[in-house]
C-alpha cells in the first residue's frame, strides 16, 4: 500500500514557497530586522497582533497556522512545528531550540494517519531552551518550563515546570500581584 501525503498539492505547494521565500528574504537578515521577517510571516497568513520577535533562524513550517501575540518571541533556532495551530500568547516567550509540535500519528491504525492538536503558550508564559513540546498542549499564562523539559500535558499558569516529563515544581505569583495590605 503506498502512503499518501494529508497534504494536497495546493497545499504542498504553498510549503515549498513559505520555505524558499523564509530562505531568500528572511535567514538572512540581522536581528534589528524582525519587522521585515514578521511582513512575510503576515503576507503568508500568520495572525500577529502588534509588535513580535521572530528570530531568523527560527523555524515555522506553516505561518498561516500562527497566532503572535503583541510582544510574543520565537528565538533562535526554536522550531515551531505547527501542521496544527500554534498560539502563543502576548508577551511569551518560547527560548532558543525549543520544539513545539502540533502533529502525531494514530498509532492504533496500520495506516498510521497523521493527527494533528493545537499548541497553545498562555500570556507571559516562558518555554526554555531545548524544550518540547507535545501536541494539544496549553502551557498556562505567567507558566515556566524551564530549559531541555518535555511537555507532555497542560501547565498550569503561574507555576514553575521542568524535566522529563515536565512536572510542577512550585507555583509563583502573579507580577503585579500584592500581598494582604499592611496593617499598622
Amino acid at each position: 500500500m503506498t502512503p499518501t501525503s494529508p497534504w494536497g498539492v495546493g497545499e504542498r505547494i504553498r510549503m515549498l514557497l513559505w520555505e524558499v521565500c523564509w530562505r531568500l528574504f528572511c535567514q538572512w537578515t540581522p536581528k534589528p530586522l524582525h519587522v521585515w521577517r514578521l511582513m512575510w510571516l503576515r503576507f503568508f497568513g500568520a495572525e500577529v497582533e502588534g509588535w513580535a520577535f521572530v528570530h531568523q533562524r527560527a523555524r515555522i513550517q506553516k505561518p498561516w497556522l500562527l497566532k503572535l501575540g503583541n510582544g510574543a518571541c520565537i528565538g533562535d533556532r526554536a522550531n515551531i512545528y505547527n501542521l496544527g495551530r500554534v498560539e502563543i500568547g502576548p508577551q511569551a516567550i518560547v527560548a532558543q531550540e525549543s520544539y513545539l509540535c502540533t502533529g502525531t500519528h494514530a498509532f492504533n491504525l496500520p495506516s498510521l494517519p497523521l493527527e494533528t492538536k493545537p499548541i497553545r503558550i498562555g500570556d507571559g508564559a516562558f518555554v526554555g531552551a531545548r524544550s518540547f513540546v507535545l501536541p494539544g498542549v496549553t502551557v498556562g499564562a505567567g507558566a515556566i518550563v524551564g530549559a531541555c523539559s518535555v511537555v507532555t500535558k497542560d501547565v498550569e499558569p503561574f507555576t514553575v515546570n521542568a524535566g522529563n516529563p515536565c512536572r510542577k515544581l512550585r507555583e509563583i505569583e502573579p507580577a503585579g500581584a500584592s500581598g494582604p495590605a499592611p496593617t499598622n
